[in-house]
């Protein structure tokens, strides 16, 4: 490959990646009714043409918002395993839910905004299975945790956790009241040293 085709190869990717990026954030600010290829390529940088040679249809970056929030997901619980504890890491995460209270308050949840929508949308199997397999990663990592924890019942205290946190998510958002997320993560906090 010579240099001027392995440049193109970058500035591809590097386009590739800032389109999957702004879907995931126009997305979850939009909605996915909302939301046209237009706006995805300008929060991109992108002329709209141009996106057409990396994704072909509207439900392609849909899937490529899928994609980046299972990215993120991996990235930091990638990050969260590296502290020693499986408590701390619960904790841990908990922190970062409320970290995000004020973007919760304004657009909800990102994947779980996501989910809802798109099982609204079709129940084909298609879109709205992919994002409950983001929801699904975050289970099973919860789980894991729990188990590491020697916990009974590992995966309903995961459903439990999970489900606390959507539910958090869409108090926050339906009131529009951050301190929802910081009053019920300092309750799930507690919750987790009990355990």
């Amino acid at each position: 490959m010579t240099d001027s085709q392995s440049a193109r190869a970058r500035s591809a990717g590097d386009k590739r990646r800032r389109l999957m990026s702004a879907a995931a954030e126009v997305v979850h600010r939009q909605g996915v009714e909302r939301t046209t290829i237009a706006d995805i390529a300008r929060a991109a940088g992108v002329p709209t043409g141009n996106v057409y040679y990396y994704f072909k249809t509207k439900d392609d970056l849909v899937a490529a918002a899928l994609a980046e929030h299972t990215g993120q997901l991996e990235r930091i619980t990638a990050e969260l395993d590296r502290l020693p504890d499986p408590r701390e890491r619960l904790k841990a995460l908990v922190r970062g839910w409320v970290e995000q209270r004020d973007l919760a308050a304004r657009y909800g949840c990102p994947t779980g905004t996501l989910a809802a929508e798109l099982g609204k949308r079709s129940a084909d199997g298609g879109l709205d299975a992919e994002a409950g397999k983001v929801i699904r990663l975050l289970l099973e990592w919860v789980e894991g945790q729990f188990r590491e924890l020697g916990l009974p019942d590992p995966d309903g205290l995961a459903l439990t956790l999970v489900g606390a946190y959507q539910g958090m998510s869409l108090l926050t958002n339906a009131l529009r009241d951050p301190d929802v997320t910081v009053r019920e993560g300092a309750r799930l906090t507690a919750w987790l040293d009990s355990l």
